[in-house]
């Protein structure tokens, strides 16, 4: 089972390129509000900058906040979401300890499904894909 890792940021450029990525791949749209990943300043451009991403909990407090089963756990982290039985109340992105689920204007709630689509994207190798084991929740 891998997840994603933003491994190396100290080589990040804030080209923002995985999350373009992430938008157009994943979600079929171009638009930075639609991605799973998000890269952010650190504090200014002499700082560097940083991934917002999803951290693969488990179990996930956004599945357990989830009240249609619009998100559900992916076994070794992390979490599938199911677009058509979100209502888009917004309670995911509440109980996200580490703020990985991004809200567009309608509510919409967009996070990192560890696909791995954004890592061949990134100009300097930032991102990686990591085998991680299985976790006791899983079995």
């Amino acid at each position: 089972m891998k997840i994603l890792k933003a491994a190396r940021m100290e080589r990040c450029i804030g080209c923002h390129s995985c999350s373009l990525a992430c938008a157009r791949q994943v979600h079929k749209m171009l638009s930075w509000n639609k991605a799973g990943i998000r890269i952010s300043s650190s504090g200014g451009l002499s700082t560097g900058f940083e991934a917002r991403l999803c951290l693969a909990c488990n179990p996930a407090a956004c599945v357990e906040a989830c009240p249609t089963g619009a998100f559900s756990q992916r076994k070794g982290g992390g979490v599938i979401q199911k677009r058509k039985l979100c209502i888009r109340c917004g309670k995911c992105a509440e109980a996200c300890p580490v703020d990985a689920i991004f809200l567009d204007h309608l509510v919409n709630p967009y996070v990192c499904i560890h696909c791995g689509r954004c890592v061949a994207f990134c100009p300097h190798a930032c991102l990686e894909m990591v085998e991680v084991e299985t976790r006791e929740a899983d079995e």
